[in-house]
């Protein structure tokens, strides 16, 4: 079946669904979950967030030993909190890698990207690190040092991936 067909099912059943939740009824099962099994594999960034934190640390140490203290009003205390909020923001924001049946999903730091199977170059696995080398971009690389992954869970994954769909894995 063509993308472009299940594109058009995809968007009429969503207006189905609609219609259907404004007459109180039951969804009809979604287009999307359509018997695509996805694995995620969740990271934890703490480093971002750390990042932040001394970071404002830093500015209200030297701001409140300066003279010009007691001129900064409630804006300074309002920088301080959103520093603070990014900084939750940050943590609670979890990274992750979703492998679908031709697709890899994760999230970049400006949302959720997906590399399709004929964009993928190759994949590369060392202890630690799994980096996805792309056509076009950048190469997406997946650090336990850096945000927690479970690095070698995604590794088995990600070969039984690429040997589905012919891409060289290298394992290092």
């Amino acid at each position: 079946m063509s993308r472009s067909w299940e594109r058009k099912v995809q968007k009429n059943q969503s207006q189905i669904n609609k219609q259907r939740k404004k007459h109180g009824q039951a969804p009809l099962m979604a287009a999307k979950s359509g018997g695509v099994k996805l694995d995620t594999f969740k990271g934890r960034s703490y480093l971002m967030p750390a990042f932040l934190l001394l970071f404002i640390l830093f500015y209200v140490i030297v701001t409140v030993t300066s003279d010009t203290y007691k001129q900064t009003g409630n804006m300074f205390w309002l920088t301080v909190a959103c520093y603070v909020i990014l900084a939750l923001l940050f943590t609670l924001r979890r990274p992750y890698l979703s492998v679908g049946s031709d697709f890899i999903r994760s999230r970049r730091f400006t949302g959720d990207r997906s590399i399709y199977v004929n964009n993928i170059k190759a994949i590369s696995s060392q202890k630690g690190y799994i980096v996805v080398e792309q056509h076009k971009g950048g190469n997406w690389v997946f650090s336990r040092v850096m945000n927690r992954f479970p690095t070698d869970q995604m590794a088995e994954r990600l070969r039984t991936f690429s040997a589905q769909h012919g891409i060289s894995f290298t394992e290092k």
